[in-house]
């Protein structure tokens, strides 16, 4: 199942825009946007898998920090 795009391009933009970009491709804004969302998806799914493993339905703070710290790890991975 093919998923859509969650995040729409206009904060992607106002973000680079605030860190110093003085112009920015839509394609760049795209890319961006696509990274972002598939880290988020990766960190989300090590959360829930972590909740089930700790028997419980509800995904906690500590399960997305753990989840988070371990999937920084493996970022350069990710996009190979």
């Amino acid at each position: 199942m093919k998923r859509g795009k969650e995040i729409p391009l206009a904060p992607i933009d106002r973000i680079l825009h605030e860190e110093g970009c003085t112009r920015v491709s839509e394609e760049a804004s795209r890319l961006l946007r696509d990274i972002v969302e598939k880290i988020a998806r990766t960190i989300a799914k090590e959360a829930c898998e972590l909740a089930i493993h700790a028997n419980r339905k509800t995904v906690m703070k500590e399960d997305v920090l753990f989840a988070a710290r371990r999937i920084s790890k493996q970022i350069p991975s990710l996009f190979e």
